[in-house]
């Protein structure tokens, strides 16, 4: 005799809710967004206010901004750690050529602030090639790689100047060196410069990786390397590009900081990365490369820094911040693997009902 186990097929109303709890998960960081800003409306004296709002935004921007650079980073199967001693090197040079300029021998080059710009930022492109040439010729993994520039960068800025700040960055008319400030200042029809320039950075992200076919292959690599290898992606370039990239995202925001404050440190940018990291986490990357969009990102950067500012004005030690931000993390990347399962057994029924 014989027994025949019988495989009851899935029930609409199973399909019709792990359709619904499918969609919540989809949404959760909106839902995150909103959940975080009602919270601290009820419970933080003047959150709700234009002063505010302002203040946050210029915030959220410059995390936004080094995420943005992150977020295809991941999405091509890495990571960045150097993003933070990027930004930290990049104000330390602008500093240094307004203050001191550029000694070749006997003479001193004084350059202009558009050229300082270009200069700064062209640091930042060039820390990232360093570490598409450890990471796509050398092979070293891109945790190592980064975390190596990481100490390197924030070294050099250190070295720069003794570990001393640059102050005052006004620049002097006689070298041609003034406007340095107006980057940080400038405002154009009420907002700030530095929200302008991440609508600007984020929507040319966005078309890139969703119009382009280098966009295209950045996502083909980070969800299978090889294939994309075998299909004709050149898949070293690709690499080369997302971390010159990155460094060009944590550039700016390392000369936004520097003209905001009159000065540059060599610590600043300090731990930035991990914000980075969070703001594309939250915003439904996948730390395993193939997924990811900037405008989850953004949003993502928004949750964090509301979710920071919230808990400064309601009086939260910067101890139990790094803890909450820390548990967050977690429980973004935990939700994102259960989604992932989740739309796996729901791919796997549907195959088997048709």
């Amino acid at each position: 005799m014989t027994a025949t186990a019988i495989h009851p097929s899935p029930s609409p109303a199973t399909s019709s809710g792990d359709s619904a709890l499918l969609l919540i998960l989809r949404l959760r960081t909106f839902i995150a967004l909103f959940l975080v800003a009602g919270f601290f409306a009820f419970m933080a004296p003047n959150f709700v206010s234009a002063a505010n709002a302002l203040i946050m935004s210029k915030h959220v921007a410059l995390n936004a901004l080094l995420a943005i650079g992150m977020t295809y980073v991941i999405v091509s199967g890495g990571i960045d750690l150097s993003v933070g001693s990027i930004v930290g090197l990049t104000g330390m040079v602008a500093g240094g050529l307004i203050l001191h300029g550029l000694s070749v021998g006997d003479y001193v080059i004084y350059f202009n602030v558009f050229e300082i710009i270009l200069i700064s930022l062209g640091v930042g492109v060039l820390v990232g090639a360093i570490n598409g040439v450890l990471i796509t010729v050398l092979n070293v993994a891109p945790f190592i790689a980064t975390l190596g520039t990481l100490y390197v960068a924030r070294g050099i800025a250190l070295l720069s100047s003794n570990g001393a700040t640059f102050p005052n960055l006004e620049g002097a008319a006689e070298h041609g060196t003034t406007g340095f400030p107006l980057i940080g200042t400038l405002n154009f029809l009420g907002i700030p410069l530095v929200i302008w320039l991440l609508i600007a950075v984020g929507v040319g992200a966005a078309y890139l990786g969703a119009r382009t076919p280098l966009g295209r292959h950045i996502y083909a690599v980070g969800g299978n390397e090889r294939a994309a290898m075998l299909s004709g992606v050149k898949v070293k370039q690709i690499k080369f590009f997302v971390y010159m990239f990155s460094g060009l995202c944590a550039s700016i925001v390392g000369l936004v900081i520097s003209s905001e404050l009159v000065a540059s440190h060599p610590m600043t940018g300090e731990t930035f990365e991990l914000n980075a990291i969070a703001a594309a986490v939250l915003g439904g990357t996948s730390m395993t490369g193939g997924r990811g969009k900037i405008g989850g990102t953004i949003i993502g950067a928004f949750v964090i820094g509301i979710l920071s500012d919230g808990l400064v004005m309601m009086g939260v030690s910067s101890f139990w911040q790094t803890v909450i931000k820390g548990l967050v993390i977690i429980a973004a990347v935990v939700v994102d693997q259960f989604q992932q399962r989740m739309q796996q057994r729901m791919a796997l029924q549907m195959r088997a009902e048709a």
